[in-house]
């Protein structure tokens, strides 16, 4: 049996497992948010970055990428990778995946979804925030959250801000 794991931050550009299938979706009653300190990939403890985290919000959707994964082999890399570069994850949720914008069933059941409190290979929180915009653009998603801290941040010159 297949497993299917479903990005909304850094997996949707970068999942870094081999995968048989991707899938643009959404899951129901969560959002995605730039609630969490990063100090390990994307910040350090002195000056924390931020990543996107899902949180529960009766009526929302939350886009992104689902990636199906079929071999017991690649099934265990994916969950080490996942392991070790969502390492402070809080836990692992199980949800129906969608795809058309009005669904009566789900196009899948019970991807995993790590809800975690840092993700992402190491580098510019800035460059984490575009890269997510960018990759949410290209599968036709307008996340308002993403795209006003996207804006926000736009505003400001490299030189606005020092450490």
């Amino acid at each position: 049996m297949a497993m299917w794991v479903f990005g909304y931050g850094s997996l949707v550009w970068n999942p870094g497992f081999a995968h048989d299938a991707r899938l643009v979706g959404f899951v129901r009653d969560y959002r995605r948010v730039f609630y969490q300190g990063s100090t390990d990939h994307r910040g350090t403890p002195e000056f924390p970055g931020r990543t996107v985290t899902l949180e529960h919000q009766p009526g929302a959707t939350c886009w992104g990428v689902a990636y199906k994964i079929s071999t017991e082999q690649d099934k265990q890399t994916a969950l080490e990778h996942l392991e070790v570069r969502e390492k402070q994850y809080d836990e692992k949720i199980y949800l129906d995946l969608y795809t058309d914008s009005s669904p009566k069933t789900p196009a899948v059941k019970n991807v995993m979804v790590q809800i975690y409190l840092a993700e992402g290979p190491s580098g510019p929180n800035k460059e984490y925030l575009f890269k997510l915009e960018d990759a949410l653009n290209k599968i036709g998603v307008v996340d308002p959250h993403v795209q006003d801290l996207a804006n926000a941040v736009r505003k400001y010159p490299d030189t606005a801000v020092s450490c």
